[in-house]
């Protein structure tokens, strides 16, 4: 599948989808507290999506059984919500969601604190999220897509963090993962010249650890292999003109607006 440049009515349904999507995050944020199970979580974000006209893009995607990933503590992504699996203080856990309206997809995903966490904890949501923003100075037209690669690295590493492998960004439109994979990390060579209308799912995976991570006998959930937090950030990302826009965020909110969101 080749990297599709969308019209302005293809974008005007991503970015009506990413709104819908924002609202999503929101109210899920406002009911992460300890003692509330992942699959509460998940029941909250499919009844919202489906209330708002939308269809979950994860639920029954290559046999994914839920419209939410919960990822708790050292799960980086596609942890799978369980009603045994209940929230506590002091953990981290990042919600990675997805909606189709009409026939197009957004995604984002947050990692948030439930309760008191730690310093490094903290600094480690920030660090994921700074790294997205730190990318996506580059997520111009003209620019090559590994410029966005290489940002997100150099921040992390840089503050002593690590920056997972096995798992990439991706294109979005009709489909949930189209071309191009967008690395979080540096690659030989600079990869597409980015155009107006490309539309990218841009998602750093952020260890505390060391980078490895392997995959549970659930085939679905992603760990750390020490056992360390990881977090996750994650946009809807329309390449312009001039400066990208957020898909994924309530219409009208500027890049600046979103990096300054607590």
């Amino acid at each position: 599948m080749a990297v599709t440049i969308k019209s302005k009515h293809e974008i005007q349904l991503m970015r009506e989808a990413g709104n819908i999507l924002a609202t999503v995050h929101e109210e899920l944020a406002k009911i992460i507290e300890p003692g509330i199970s992942s699959y509460e979580l998940d029941r909250h974000a499919f009844e919202m999506i489906k209330k708002f006209g939308c269809e979950p893009s994860f639920l029954n995607y290559e046999g994914y059984p839920a419209s939410l990933c919960v990822s708790i503590n050292d799960e980086v992504v596609h942890g799978i919500p369980s009603k045994k699996r209940k929230l506590h203080d002091g953990d981290i856990v990042s919600l990675d969601c997805g909606v189709i309206f009409k026939g197009y997809h957004s995604d984002a995903a947050r990692t948030y604190a439930v309760g008191n966490i730690s310093d490094r904890a903290k600094e480690l949501i920030d660090v994921t999220k700074n790294s997205f923003f730190e990318g996506i100075k580059y997520a111009k037209a003209g620019n090559h897509l590994y410029d966005i690669s290489k940002a997100i690295q150099k921040y992390v590493e840089e503050r002593g963090f690590t920056v997972v492998r096995e798992l990439v960004g991706h294109g979005i439109g009709t489909h949930m993962h189209e071309e191009p994979q967008i690395p979080n990390f540096k690659q030989i060579g600079r990869g597409i010249k980015l155009k107006p209308g490309m539309t990218l799912a841009i998602e750093p995976m952020i260890n505390a650890g060391e980078k490895d991570v392997w995959f549970l006998d659930d085939d679905w959930t992603v760990v750390t292999r020490d056992g360390e937090y990881s977090a996750h950030y994650e946009n809807t990302v329309l390449i312009t003109e001039g400066e990208p826009e957020l898909l994924s965020v309530k219409t009208g909110t500027t890049v600046e607006q979103e990096m300054n969101r607590r």
